[in-house]
């Protein structure tokens, strides 16, 4: 690979998951995520494209995507999705690296960790939804699944709406219980109860703590329901 660069750029940067958490954060990435959409919805953005490889226990995603704003921006982001990783060799399931380029001539600009970004990213983009698309006045959520992804989308519908009640599911029970609960703390100053629903988690939020966690078995029989419009 040749070292010639164009004149006023950088060495490519090279950024590791840890260094994306420190300089990415949810709020900056709503921001973000909502000028991408206006750009696109404007037509300043590069057609985005995507490819996918199976593999024996998984499968690569290729998503290109780029805007032309001050400059332009061209991204590559390559993602290996392998769901069994994390229960057989302690990995995460999805994990890849993003690629940016200079949109005007290909020059590579970085090479970052996908994990955070990708992360981060979906979260931002339901915010933006629901801060669009909900019905006013909603004020109720509903989580399926509370990992990762789970505990995202919860802090963005927070961001988005006023939130009062959410109601979190997981196969794994002791993860709906524990995994959503620093979320859940900084959502609204605080978790004033929680009832447990044949494996649905209802946990009713004020907008300042009043009371500690108290857990209660609900009714035998009842389902989950996501409320306010969501």
């Amino acid at each position: 690979m040749s070292d010639e660069r164009p004149p006023g750029f950088s060495p490519t940067l090279v950024l590791s998951r840890a260094d994306v958490r420190r300089f990415l954060d949810l709020d900056s990435c709503i921001a973000a995520v909502e000028r991408a959409l206006v750009e696109h919805a404007h037509g300043r953005s590069l057609p985005p494209g995507l490819l996918a490889m199976p593999a024996r226990d998984g499968v690569f995603h290729v998503k290109t995507a780029g805007l032309w704003m001050e400059r332009g921006w061209a991204a590559v982001k390559v993602n290996g999705n392998f769901p069994r990783n994390r229960e057989t060799l302690g990995l995460p399931n999805i994990q890849g690296v993003i690629v940016l380029c200079d949109a005007r001539h290909g020059t590579p600009l970085a090479l970052l960790d996908s994990i955070e970004i990708t992360i981060l990213r979906t979260g931002a983009a339901t915010a933006v939804a629901a801060g669009r698309l909900a019905r006013a006045g909603a004020r109720s959520a509903g989580i399926l699944g509370c990992g990762s992804q789970g505990q995202v989308q919860l802090a963005s519908l927070a961001r988005a709406r006023p939130l009062a009640r959410a109601r979190v599911y997981d196969i794994d029970r002791e993860r709906s219980l524990a995994g959503l609960t620093p979320i859940l703390l900084g959502v609204a100053g605080g978790l004033v109860a929680a009832t447990v629903v044949v494996g649905v988690v209802e946990w009713k939020l004020r907008t300042r703590r009043e009371a500690p966690l108290a857990l209660r078995p609900g009714p035998s029989g009842a389902g989950l329901a996501i409320g306010g419009g969501f």
